[in-house]
């Protein structure tokens, strides 16, 4: 669980590189490109807080039962 919880962090911190470098790029398909790819990160992350969700509600099912 470290491990997801590591990659999100990261991922998040991608997307977050990502979005300052679009609003301070000034050529336009730079800005385009870096939003893109903030956009992807913040899939990627959204994907894994998902799965560490699911992790955490088996656990619980499995504790409580």
């Amino acid at each position: 669980m470290k491990d997801l919880k590591a990659e999100l962090e990261r991922l998040l911190a991608q997307a977050e590189d990502c979005e300052l470098i679009s609003k301070l790029a000034i050529d336009p398909d730079k800005r385009i490109a870096f939003r893109r790819l903030s956009e992807q990160f913040h899939d990627m992350a959204d994907d894994i807080q998902r799965v560490i969700d699911a992790k955490l509600a088996g656990d619980a099912t499995t504790l409580g039962g």
